[in-house]
């Protein structure tokens, strides 16, 4: 939960960062646009570590009012960045130019608040689609009351609903950060906004990451909790902290997605200036038939990327299921108390699991570009990348969605509501749980790690890609 969105969003923050700094050079800025990016990260690091000071509440406070001092930290430390980046844009880029035509600084700066934005409102739109606060997961617990199948039904629902705004979001910054940088008069320039606009995105990387990881700790603390004993009211307490840490891991997910799709474009961009360097001439039409080809079998990678991923953490759970019969059968006296369980080797199938699993994901990763390129050329890889980052941004934001509602839902009824802990409702909730953990853990969030590592494969092996199909067709 911590390391692996972690990994996640440090891979799209320095991404963004690299290609952004690219898409500067290309676009004629120079060592300035080079720099640009980079200084607005380092301003992010700086504001977010003051605004973790801002977050701070009562001792009784309730869950509404810990969120919301969750919330203040982050929304104090975008608002440091929208003065922050208004500065650095101002005396780095203020009087550059490209052919002679003055560079418009203050539309470069509208591009870094698209991206701060954006990054705000995916976080809200997550909240909104996955928070017992709301209707929508409201309505999901509601659906316990005709058993688990409806609940598997609208779980899957409000996930798929919940891409139409999450697309929205990306789609009008995207729009926004390309023409307010100069897109209509350079496409350098453009595609340097929708960087920086990344990079904006996730300049507040530090506080967003610490409030998502704000979630499993929590969560873990409920499980100590549980484990040693304690009165029943610290159980209440950690469930409480559980239900909210659920809510912020899931925004952080929302975050992680949005920006990977930004960053996925612009490695796009960067993937296609580089291989124009190299003298590749595109055609991107989308009747060519590489292109279409290419598409086609981006579209399906994320597909069968959660497939395979989804199946591993099957196996990796009936190994611990079949563990745990056995140290119930073998070892008297747990139930009771009079003896420990065997932690470690629960924990031991995990790790193991974890690594040997993950094997023919990564080869999917890694090998699929290769071949395409071989197959289809560089219009093949534009395709792939492009179909990768549609489907893949639609299926995870869906996963994740899902899997957060169906927690909270469990977490919601767990609370007292419909019939409370035990009942019919709650069992019919703990099966969309089950369902939502490898959705929202393990393969929503993986499909960012994917679509990234196309772009930064089909970047690092271009050269050996396009010295291959020219021995092959030219």
């Amino acid at each position: 939960d911590v390391a692996g969105m972690g990994a996640d969003l440090y891979e799209s923050y320095v991404g963004s960062i690299l290609s952004a700094s690219a898409l500067g050079v290309f676009a004629g800025l120079d060592e300035r646009g080079f720099l640009v990016p980079f200084m607005i990260a380092i301003a992010g690091v700086i504001a977010s570590i003051i605004g973790t000071f801002f977050v701070r509440t009562g001792e009784k406070a309730s869950q509404k009012q810990l969120l919301a001092s969750l919330r203040k930290g982050v929304y104090i430390t975008a608002a440091i960045m929208v003065v922050a980046a208004g500065a650095i844009i101002y005396f780095m880029l203020n009087g550059a130019d490209i052919d002679g035509n003055p560079v418009n600084i203050w539309g470069l700066y509208g591009s870094v608040l698209c991206g701060l934005i954006a990054g705000v409102a995916m976080g809200a739109i997550t909240e909104y689609y996955t928070s017992d606060t709301y209707k929508p997961t409201r309505k999901l617990a509601k659906a316990s009351d005709t058993g688990s199948a409806t609940v598997i039904i609208d779980g899957l629902a409000l996930g798929m609903k919940s891409t139409l705004l999450s697309i929205l979001v990306v789609a009008a910054a995207i729009a926004g950060s390309y023409f307010l940088a100069g897109g209509a008069a350079s496409s350098g320039l453009g595609l340097f906004g929708v960087g920086i606009a990344a990079v904006g995105m996730l300049s507040t990387l530090g506080i967003t990451l610490a409030t998502d990881a704000y979630g499993p700790v929590a969560d873990n603390a409920g499980g100590i909790a549980e484990m040693t004993g304690q009165e029943p009211y610290v159980r209440e307490r950690t469930d409480a902290l559980d239900s909210l840490g659920n809510t912020t891991a899931a925004t952080g997910k929302g975050f992680a997605i949005g920006s990977a799709a930004l960053t996925a474009i612009t490695l796009i961009a960067a993937f296609k200036s580089t291989v124009g360097e190299l003298g590749f001439s595109f055609n991107l039409d989308v009747l060519n038939p590489q292109v279409l080809i290419g598409f086609f079998i981006g579209v399906m990678l994320p597909f069968l990327f959660s497939a395979v991923t989804m199946q591993a953490v099957g196996r990796a759970a009936s190994r611990i299921v079949t563990e745990v019969r056995r140290q119930f059968r073998e070892i008297k006296g747990i139930m009771t108390g009079e003896a420990q369980p065997d932690y470690e080797a629960c924990v031991d199938i995990c790790t193991r699991s974890s690594q040997r699993e993950m094997i023919f994901p990564a080869v999917i990763a890694v090998v699929a570009p290769i071949l395409v390129g071989i197959l289809l050329e560089f219009n093949g890889i534009a395709g792939m990348l492009a179909g990768a980052a549609a489907s893949g941004f639609c299926m995870a934001t869906m996963m994740s969605n899902s899997g957060g509602a169906w927690d909270n839902a469990k977490k919601y009824i767990e609370s007292g509501e419909l019939g409370g802990k035990g009942s019919a409702n709650h069992k019919a909730a703990v099966v969309g749980d089950t369902v939502g953990d490898p959705f929202k853990d393990t393969s929503g969030p993986s499909i960012n790690i994917l679509i990234k590592l196309l772009s930064v494969v089909s970047i690092v092996f271009a050269p050996i890609i396009y010295i291959i199909t020219n021995l092959i067709w030219h």
